[in-house]
């Protein structure tokens, strides 16, 4: 079902998560941007209908959301993403950033995971 560019945005920032929490808080903002970005790329209108959506012209280049990510296409110091996915008691543990998110990724990594969500919640909204 074809929806224009303008419902898209609407049901992205109105969606509502089963749990509320920061990080699905982040995901949705990071989905916000990222469908702003991919608008301006495809050089759409708030009339203009989507059908689907192309992910190369998500990734704006790069190849997978860990060199999005990397690559600086996103947000770029651990304090912002920390701040952006995590809720205040977990950015304190975190030392705002300055600790690594746990045992096995970077704060980078731990973006690249939330873009990934934030994609499939694009595609859903769209497909839906």
């Amino acid at each position: 079902m074809a929806k224009s560019v303008a419902d898209i945005k609407r049901q992205i920032e109105s969606y509502k998560f089963q749990r509320k929490s920061a990080w699905n808080e982040g995901v949705r903002e990071y989905a916000v941007d990222m469908f702003d970005s991919y608008v301006q790329i495809m050089n759409l209108n708030d009339e203009d209908i989507v059908s689907c959506i192309d992910k190369k012209y998500l990734l704006n280049g790069a190849e997978n959301w860990r060199e999005y990510s990397y690559g600086g296409c996103a947000l770029i110091y651990n304090g912002d993403i920390c701040e952006a996915l995590c809720s205040k008691s977990e950015q304190k543990r975190r030392k705002y950033g300055e600790l690594q998110p746990n045992s096995t990724e970077t704060w980078l990594d731990v973006q690249a995971r939330a873009l990934s969500q934030a994609e499939f919640l694009i595609r859903r909204i769209v497909r839906n």
